[in-house]
């Protein structure tokens, strides 16, 4: 799940601005990142140049990408999956705004892909004028680079309280001048209501861009949705392009990486508990467990969670030490260290790796300080900087007599971590802390190496931590743990676009990218409801 090195880098300077396509939701969680994912693919399958571009998102999932000035930078895990649907190089520009919540009333805010402190410390409505300037600036970019941009909303266009500071939706879709696609969950029930309201909630010339209304996730029979669709249109002048069945199965991470257990893999072979504290991030890493055979992905929020469970993931976090704290209060740290002690694979990566060891150190106020859960003989300092980088690791010496206690009806299960020894893994890093050996205590086994030949990966017994995100997304690693290969995201990728394909109305996709003939009318002078 990386970009290739031979992807198209822009078109040449000079030629006319690019047409931009956008897709907007009635709530969060409508569907936006899906359909624009969709629609990355399927413009780029037209042969156009195609970049997609999110002007602010919130979210701890990240992707470390390309950025200014030579340095490495990270943007949303939902930007980097668009720009691989799109067949282009992933960079800071097409997520130029980055919002990393820390706790509930604060954000860390990333601009093109590097930590700005003074803005994260800035009253957000003093800051969106500046974060607009920046975003902007990325926008008319790609629009000049590119022959289409689509363009992905956030929440909702018609937030009348933040309308007059929200740069992310309507105000980046005037700038582009784009065509733009209104989404709504129908599976949630008031779909109609929803995007009636978000389209009167709009100026009249904002409404003027709204090409067309999609429902998402329908169930069910399709002409049960008559006189819906037709009503609305007489209402707004917008008609409805597209009804989306839903389809669970896909095989994009979803955008926040949170996934419910309807949805995970089947069988019995291995059931995985991924713990889910408050602050976890990138989770769409383990998008590749979830689409396993044989395999079950569930939360683990309680001890009760983690009963007879054959794995235990801590995943990444970005408040470390507060979930830490918050584990401590759950009481799954005695259940994480009974499962260790039974000799049952426990996998920490990166803040998991950190909760795992004897200490965490902050003599910055980075993170805080806090006493680690001791399963790995390590220590983890944090620092200032934020490590930022590209990572191709190989494994090496695993031990390979830990003893799992884990069911052996598949092979290679019955000592996971040894069946790592000699594998490469390509994946990423973010992280504050450093991590070392105890100096007092019995060392661990270093298992993973990073491509500068340090150490990123420790193992004792059948307890494991490294810092690599992605392990699960190479093919190699998955074959070898789990005799299984990942479905490859080049055909995740055109299974949205044949979706899409099939599921629009002929010819809406096209003449998207050709401007409106008309202002959409005036909903004052529609005809009335029927009685």
């Amino acid at each position: 799940m990386t970009a290739s090195p031979d992807l198209p880098t822009g078109r040449p300077p000079g030629g006319p601005r690019g047409r931009a396509v956008m897709v907007l939701g009635t709530t969060s969680g409508a569907g936006k990142s899906f359909l624009t994912t969709a629609l990355c693919r399927w413009y780029a399958r037209q042969g156009l140049r195609v970049a997609p571009f999110k002007a602010q998102n919130m979210s701890n999932n990240a992707r470390v990408v390309p950025g200014l000035n030579g340095r490495m930078g990270e943007i949303g895990s939902a930007q980097y999956f668009q720009a691989l649907a799109a067949r282009a190089r992933p960079d800071v520009r097409m997520n130029p705004v980055l919002l990393k919540p820390e706790k509930d009333t604060a954000s860390q805010v990333v601009v093109l892909g590097e930590v700005d402190e003074v803005l994260t410390r800035a009253p957000w409505r003093a800051r969106s004028e500046s974060l607009w300037a920046r975003a902007r600036e990325a926008l008319d970019a790609l629009l000049a680079e590119n022959d289409v941009v689509v363009i992905e909303g956030a929440g909702s266009p018609a937030e009348i309280n933040l309308h007059a500071s929200d740069y992310v939706n309507m105000r980046t879709a005037l700038a582009a001048d784009a065509a733009c696609l209104l989404v709504s969950d129908i599976d949630r029930g008031g779909a109609f209501a929803h995007l009636f309201g978000t389209h009167q909630l709009l100026p009249a010339h904002e409404r003027a861009l709204i090409r067309g209304f999609v429902l998402n996730r329908f169930r069910g029979d399709a002409s049960l949705l008559a006189p819906g669709p037709e009503m609305l249109q007489q209402l707004t002048g917008v008609p409805t392009v597209a009804t989306l069945p839903m389809w669970r199965g896909h095989g994009l991470p979803e955008e926040d990486g949170v996934f419910d257990d309807r949805s995970t893999g089947s069988g019995s072979l291995c059931r995985i508990a991924v713990v889910a504290y408050p602050r976890l991030s990138n989770l769409d890493e383990f998008q590749p467990l979830r689409q396993l055979e044989g395999v079950r992905l569930q939360w683990a929020r309680t001890p009760a969670d983690l009963v007879d469970v054959d794995w235990i993931i801590l995943p990444g976090s970005k408040a470390v030490a507060a979930d830490l704290a918050w584990l401590r209060e759950q009481r799954l740290d005695r259940s994480i260290a009974e499962h260790a002690a039974a000799g049952r694979p426990v996998l920490g990566i990166c803040g998991g790796l950190q909760m795992l060891g004897e200490a965490l150190i902050d003599p910055h106020g980075v993170d805080g300080n806090a006493p680690g859960l001791g399963l790995l003989p390590l220590v983890t300092q944090f620092e200032r900087e934020k490590l930022l980088r590209e990572t191709q690791a190989r494994f090496a010496d695993a031990d390979a007599d830990a003893g799992t206690g884990m069911a052996t009806s598949g092979p290679g299960m019955a000592a996971p971590w040894s069946a790592l020894t000699g594998q490469t893994a390509h994946g990423y890093e973010i992280h504050h802390g450093r991590t070392a050996q105890h100096p007092s205590l019995a060392a661990a086994t270093p298992v993973l190496w990073d491509d500068r030949g340090e150490v990123i990966g420790w193992q004792h017994g059948p307890v494991l931590g490294h810092y690599l995100h992605g392990m699960f997304e190479n093919d190699a690693v998955l074959t070898a743990l789990f005799q299984r290969p990942i479905r490859p995201l080049e055909q995740v990728f055109d299974g949205l676009a044949d979706y899409v394909d099939r599921h629009f109305h002929p010819g809406v996709l096209t003449g998207l990218l050709s401007p409106a003939l008309t202002p959409a009318p005036d909903p004052a002078d529609a005809p009335a409801l029927p009685p």
